[in-house]
This record gives C-alpha cells, structure tokens and sequence, in this order.
C-alpha cells in the first residue's frame, strides 16, 4: 500500500519520544494559560513533577518568539531561561508550546566576563593616570642631568637623583600593586602556608623600610609562629604599613600577639586624623579612596583590597578600628603554627573578631 504522507501512529510515536529527550524544557500550554504537557527536562527545569506542573497556571507572557525569563525556583533562587514559544493546533485546540533552555550558567559567565572587562579597564586608568606623573618627573629631571650645557651644583645634582629613585620606587610600587590585583584576578586568592617565626619577619620587614624605620615602635614575642603564606604576609604588612606612612603620624606602632591558641593578630596603628567614619564602609574596597586625599597622598585604591584578600586567602581577616583619642589602627587576624606535635584545633567560627 503506497506511502499517503499522513503522520501515522508511528510517526506520532517518534514524536514523543522526541519530545521526551529533548534537553530543552518543553511545555504545551491552553489558551488560559494552564499547562495541560510537559516532558522531563521541564520537570527538572521547574524542579517540579508532571503531576503538579500539569493543570498549574504558566505564570508567564505566551507571546510567539524568543524571549529570556526569570524562572523563580521552589526552594528559592531563580534560573535564566531562554524561551522559544510556537503555536499548534491539536484536534483544533489552540496550544502554545515554549521549549525553554536553562541559560544560568552562560548568563553568569557572561557576567562574570564583564565584570573582569571593566576591572581590566579600570585597571588600565589608573595606571595610565598613576603612571604619568612619575615618568614626567624622571624625564625631565634625566633630560636635565644629561643636558651638557647645565651647571649643577653637587647638592642640586643629588637632589635630582633622589628625586630620581623616589620616583622610580614610587612606580615599582604601584606596579607591584597592579600586578597583585591581576594575579588575583585572574586565579584567585591563593595562598602556600608555612611556618613563620614572627619577629625575624616583622624586623626584616621594616628593614625594607629603612629609611622611616626610626618612626616606627615594634612590640612582638619572640616565640610567636605563624602559619600564612610568606610572599603574601609581607604584601599585607608593606601595604598596611605604606597606608600609615602616607594618611597617618608618627609613631607607627607595629603590635603582634597571640590571640588564642589558633590565631595570632597584628596590628598597625597610626597617630594621625584616623579614617572619617562614613568612608570606613569603602576601605577595603578595590580603587576606593577617601575624598580629598589624592592631593594627601598618591594611591591606587588597591592596597588595603589586597591585604583582605590576602588574608581571607590565608584563613585570616583584615579589618580597621578607630583609635579613642585619634589615629587609625587596622588589624591582620592569621593563623597560628600548629604545635610541635603537628595537632590543630577546628577553625572557629565567628567574624575577624572571634
């Protein structure tokens, strides 16, 4: 018997079948809205079963063509749904039909792309802006050692010099700060713990800093071990330290205690104007930077991003307290080296505080 064209029982079948394996969340829904079909990728998409999405109201506008939802989710959140919606006819009932695709994760990576864009594209400003000054600087004071024709006295010379390498340590600085953000960035907060003893680190530090080093005051055990990362904790203390040096007064008291037998703290505290309280919320945040101290101080807004960044990625935290009286002091919360028999206690729960 010839072929008449007509879909059969078979075909119909096949149909299903389709339907039913498709990835995409199928529905068949009235014109009253009521979904009256459904396949399992729809069950699994809406997070309910056949039986309870069947005869329930579709909730959204059935509008033929493509549109992007919000589907809210039982258990709460919400899926990103891409939705195709056709109409059919079925035994003459109208039916529209939506095949809907879960699109969460590709809308957060689109996001997450953007976000890094604009990261990237700040970071570039501020460093064109951070940069230009400083090589200005250089330039014209290496145009003027170079020029032939200028008599400088050795004072002036050596004014030029230093000047020189204040400028050229200023953007090795900043440099290391941007290099710090996109190295975070791009693999996240990662930290090598290891054993630390405390005050060796702390002097060698502020060894680094030689020339400011009489205005600073150390108090530290000699027993005190840390367990943190070691490049990261001298990145902590060299931006809490330059933060003090730029926005506060000396003496820059410079404290390490143990807190308890897990965590130990460091603390940093100023004797300047302290940090003016409705900026206190932004400190920690990346290119933030208090009104009016760009004329203070030259900055990038990364330091102290970098320093709870670093912490949290070392199981610590890093926070500011104001200082009764005047001065700004901020705090390092990290861990402890485990005991010499190599046991360690469970992380505590609770804030920086704990």
């Amino acid at each position: 018997m010839a072929d008449s064209g007509r879909p059969g029982a078979d075909d119909d079948h096949l149909h299903q079948v389709v339907v039913a394996v498709a990835a995409d969340g199928i529905l068949a829904v009235d014109e009253d809205g009521r979904v009256v079909l459904c396949n399992p990728a729809a069950e699994e998409l809406f997070r309910r079963p056949a039986d309870r999405l069947v005869g329930s109201d579709f909730g959204f506008p059935l509008v033929t063509g493509e549109t992007t939802i919000d589907l809210m989710l039982p258990e709460g959140g919400t899926r990103v749904v891409e939705m195709r919606v056709t109409t059919a006819l079925l035994e003459d009932r109208k039916l529209y039909v939506a095949a809907l695709r879960d699109i969460t994760r590709r809308r957060q990576t689109e996001r997450a792309l953007k976000a890094a864009l604009e990261r990237q594209n700040v970071i570039v400003a501020v460093a064109a802006h951070q940069l230009h000054n400083p090589l200005a600087t250089i330039a014209v004071l290496v145009d003027l050692l170079r020029d032939t024709r200028a008599v400088l006295p050795d004072k002036k010379r050596d004014e030029a010099v230093e000047r020189i390498a204040e400028r050229t340590a200023h953007l090795q600085n900043l440099v290391r700060k941007l290099l710090t953000a996109a190295r975070l960035d791009a693999a996240g907060p990662h930290a090598a713990p290891e054993r630390i003893p405390v005050l060796p680190f702390l002097v060698e530090r502020l060894g680094d800093i030689v020339e400011r080093a009489d205005e600073v005051r150390l108090t530290c055990p000699a027993d005190l071990v840390a367990q943190v990362d070691r490049a990261a904790f001298a990145e902590m203390l060299a931006n809490i330290l330059e933060n003090a040096f730029a926005y506060g007064r000396p003496p820059i008291e410079v404290r390490a205690a143990a807190k308890d037998r897990q965590w130990l703290r460091v603390s940093v505290r100023d004797h300047g104007d302290g940090v003016p309280e409705d900026f206190v919320p932004h400190l920690f945040k990346r290119f933030s930077r208090a009104p009016g101290t760009e004329r203070q101080s030259e900055g990038t807004g990364l330091g102290l991003w970098v320093v709870r960044s670093l912490a949290r990625a070392n199981r610590g935290d890093a926070w500011y307290e104001p200082v009764p009286g005047g001065g700004a002091c901020f705090r390092l919360r990290l861990p402890r080296a485990p005991a010499g028999d190599g046991s360690r206690g469970a992380d505590p729960a609770g804030g920086p505080h704990a």
